[in-house]
């Protein structure tokens, strides 16, 4: 299969199925999102390949393809690095318009692995794993940030790991539907609305920042370093919805009473945060005592996995710029 090929087929008439299809055996659908459907297949002339195609719903104006497609295939076709994931083919099937990306399948994804330890084997996974899943991912990342590339949505479900062939065990940074690249000096990058899933929302963008860097996936990759650690979500707060960009009071309340209450000293770019302004007395109405993370998140302070839980998760994006 070329690498990043594009398809363009018409229906087949015999079968009503496009062209493209035949050179898979399509097994059934493994999953489902707000951008479609992802089916689970086979290469007819390479049955132990297995592929994961994913099939884009229409644009909300129903007229072509989503913008949200559009970008992930522009990214994916730029990069290359074994902790992203690769993409195989683009398919396009003409007679409903719709769009198709074929990508190498990860039979695991880091969501899977934390409630599997969780829910069916009831044990901590192992530190040794830990550090090998946080340092590709975090190889990953350095990649995408080195290429000025802002991930946006990092969140265990999005961070796959290969479980079949020579790339066993190897981690992939998946979905880059919110993807940007961002440059210096920094651009407003909320041309979509609120990026980020609530348990992995930095703080400056819960307090409504449109200028922000990468420290956001940095905040994420904390997040999700604390959750192999705890087997649950750190800050997992109650979103509010029905807005385009909500102040998450309960989210930052649950951030606060781990980490303690920001400053203006410590924090200098917090007055210039518009839900900081807007919602000043509910935030400062609460009371928070900074009970740390050793408190709990499972890792003794003073140690190394201590030191860099707390320099992802600090408030001061400007530490976390990679």
């Amino acid at each position: 299969m070329a690498d990043g090929r594009t398809s363009n087929s018409n229906s087949n008439s015999s079968s009503n199925k496009p062209e493209w299809l035949e050179q898979y055996d399509v097994i059934g659908k493994i999953g489902e999102g707000t951008y479609g459907l992802v089916f689970l297949a086979k290469i007819k002339l390479n049955r132990s390949k297995s592929i994961a195609i994913k099939k884009f719903k229409q644009s909300k104006d129903g007229d072509g393809v989503s913008p949200t497609a559009i970008r992930e295939i522009m990214l994916l076709r730029e990069i290359s690095h074994d902790n992203v994931v690769k993409l195989a083919n683009v398919h396009i099937n003409h007679a409903d318009m719709s769009l198709y990306l074929a990508f190498d399948y990860a039979e695991h994804d880091l969501y899977e692995i934390i409630r599997h330890h969780r829910d069916k084997v009831n044990q901590q996974i192992s530190p040794y794993t830990i550090k090998s899943l946080l340092w590709q991912l975090l190889n990953g990342l350095n990649y995408l940030h080195s290429n000025w590339i802002i991930h946006r949505d990092l969140k265990p479900s999005n961070i796959l790991v290969m479980g079949e062939g020579e790339e066993q065990g190897v981690v992939k940074i998946a979905d880059f539907g919110l993807a940007r690249i961002y440059q210096a000096p920094l651009k407003p990058l909320s041309d979509n609305g609120v990026v980020v899933t609530i348990w992995y929302r930095a703080p400056e963008l819960l307090l409504g920042s449109k200028h922000y860097t990468s420290a956001v996936d940095m905040w994420a990759v904390g997040c999700i370093f604390a959750e192999l650690l705890m087997l649950k979500p750190l800050f997992q707060g109650q979103e509010v919805k029905g807005t385009p960009n909500p102040f998450q009071l309960d989210q930052l309340d649950k951030i606060f009473k781990v980490l303690g209450h920001p400053t203006p000293e410590k924090w200098p770019m917090l007055v210039n945060l518009p839900h900081w302004q807007s919602d000043l007395q509910h935030i400062q109405g609460h009371k928070y005592d900074n009970t740390g993370l050793h408190t709990v998140v499972p890792v003794l302070p003073k140690t190394s996995a201590y030191d860099l839980l707390s320099r992802m998760l600090e408030y001061e994006s400007d530490v976390l710029f990679m």
